[in-house]
């Protein structure tokens, strides 16, 4: 299967392409993904796994990949040859739109000429660069492998070699930062030439140094007031930078939402390759390999190790409701009734209302239910409300 020159009709069915790069050169404080500080040794075992993989289920979805994703992991860390040969398997096995959003995950420090005008070669037209803070003594913290004049770097050279389509990842919460930091933080992202701002609060997740951490009494949780103050003067410094609040934790100026990433609150079909990849077919089942790089490089034949799970209609409904809430346009209770029924439509409606009381959801002009400035800050517990499973 070749990559598609002419234009998607809009009959075609699409789907997204995932691929999970397990590989750092150093572990985050803060960080759960699945990932190896193994050396450069494994680089090359791990591409001819995933092309195996690419062989093996290279139709199990119909019709033609408009978004390629490399996440991670960090695959800006991968060498010249790994990656040139991913992109010429993508090309083999799967149909691209001629259009398709491609994006690479990529630290700062990896950022320089070479890597900008091979991301050029490979045709990757979005760049999603991990900054999480602008402030040294953070950076710090986290164990990041940039300074902060690093990242601003960074972002600049991928605007000189023509990637205009650049994110940037913050995060908000840490120990120990004051409102003041954050502010320069969100002051200095938005005056850079990016097009994307993913916010993310930091989160305490299992087996990660900074639970160790927390147990240990070395860091101390973020007063809930300065959290709101932080939440609130990013949303009110993105609007006034003219980027749209189209997600809970993500920003982007007009034209510029992340597609691959919509395409999962759509529920759009997506294929996951590598270890700790997920797929979802846009019906029912939802596929996950399993976390292991040496169990993944040891499946030969390209049947690499995962376990599977068939969602219940009850499940369906409930994510329908928790990633159409997440996102600016809110529920759509007309299509949400068409497929899972009128009385299930009406049921939202009602266990909504105390809510919608209460200014956290409010009923959009188009009849949508979406969540208001202050909602967003308490969405967990509406999405939680309005849940069945």
């Amino acid at each position: 299967m070749s990559a598609s020159s002419s234009a998607v009709s809009s009959s075609t069915p699409v789907f997204g392409l995932y691929v999970h790069v397990p590989f750092c050169r150093t572990r985050c404080v803060y960080c759960a993904f699945y990932s190896t500080t193994c050396g450069t040794e494994l680089q090359q075992k791990y591409v001819e796994a995933v092309r195996l993989e690419m062989a093996r289920r290279q139709d199990e979805l119909p019709g033609v990949a408009q978004t390629v994703y490399l996440g991670g992991g960090t695959p800006s860390v991968l060498e010249a040859s790994a990656l040139e040969q991913l992109f010429a398997s993508f090309h083999r096995h799967f149909s691209l739109s001629p259009d398709a959003e491609i994006t690479i995950e990529a630290n700062p420090d990896d950022v320089d000429a070479a890597f900008c005008r091979r991301l050029n070669a490979l045709g990757v037209n979005r760049v999603s660069l991990g900054v999480q803070s602008l402030n040294n003594a953070r950076l710090r913290f986290l164990r990041r492998r940039h300074d902060a004049a690093g990242a601003v770097e960074a972002v600049g050279l991928l605007k000189e070699y023509g990637i205009d389509n650049i994110s940037i990842d913050l995060i908000f919460g840490l120990p120990g930062q004051s409102l003041e930091e954050w502010q320069h933080d969100v002051h200095t992202a938005l005056s850079l030439p990016v097009t994307h701002l993913s916010a993310y609060s930091l989160m305490v997740e299992e087996g990660t140094p900074l639970q160790r951490m927390v147990e240990l009494g070395e860091v101390a949780d973020t007063d809930e007031a300065v959290y709101e103050a932080m939440m609130t003067h990013l949303a009110d410094a993105a609007e006034m930078a003219g980027f749209e609040h189209y997600e809970i934790s993500n920003y982007a100026r007009q034209g510029f939402r992340s597609r691959h990433n919509s395409s999962y609150w759509q529920g759009t079909p997506y294929l996951g390759l590598g270890p700790a990849a997920h797929s979802y077919d846009g019906l029912n089942l939802r596929r996950a390999n399993t976390a292991d790089l040496h169990a993944y490089l040891a499946a030969t034949d390209g049947g690499v190790p995962h376990t599977t799970e068939r969602l219940t209609e009850a499940e369906l409904q409930d994510e329908m409701v928790m990633t159409a809430l997440r996102c600016r346009e809110g529920i759509d209770l007309g299509r949400l009734g068409e497929r899972f029924g009128s009385d299930a439509a009406n049921e939202i409606r009602r266990l909504a209302q105390p809510h919608i009381d209460c200014g956290l959801p409010t009923w959009r002009l188009d009849g949508r239910l979406a969540l208001t400035r202050r909602g967003i800050m308490l969405s967990d517990r509406v999405m939680a409300d309005l849940m069945i499973g």
